[in-house]
């Protein structure tokens, strides 16, 4: 029996709150659960102890005796210092996407042309000021 510790949701409809849980890997995510072993809570500030609660020592237990993590709870214990950090890499993440791309291009070029029109004067007034002279 391959075992997971995850996260279960409960909570009411757009008020989600988390069990984190130790399940065999082929329940469904809000069904059965071999032990309870934390608490995730994500209306709370992110500085909040309330947050995430994690019993670590169970955590390492079934760690030993196989049992894999998933992504979101692997981040809980990376911060609280069970397992190392991974080397996570998502450059396309940050980039905004196709359309957003083009306003800024529309943006910068009617900048540029604005430029252009306030230095043309500026430039039409020094020529005739020496032609007056």
């Amino acid at each position: 029996m391959s075992t997971k510790i995850r996260l279960a949701r409960g909570g009411s409809k757009k008020r989600p709150f988390y069990r984190i849980v130790v399940a065999d890997s082929r329940m469904p995510r809000d069904g059965r659960f071999i032990e309870k072993i934390g608490t995730y809570n994500p209306l709370l500030p992110k500085d909040s102890e309330e947050r995430v609660k994690i019993d670590l020592d169970r955590v390492k237990h079934w760690m030993e005796h196989g049992a894999e993590v998933t992504d979101r709870v692997s981040r809980f214990l990376e911060a609280a210092g069970v397992i190392p950090a991974k080397n996570r890499n998502n450059p396309k993440k940050g980039a905004p996407h196709k359309a957003a791309v083009e306003r800024a291009e529309e943006k910068a070029a009617k900048v540029a042309e604005a430029a252009e029109a306030a230095a043309a004067p500026v430039e039409e007034a020094a020529a005739e000021e020496a032609s007056a002279e």
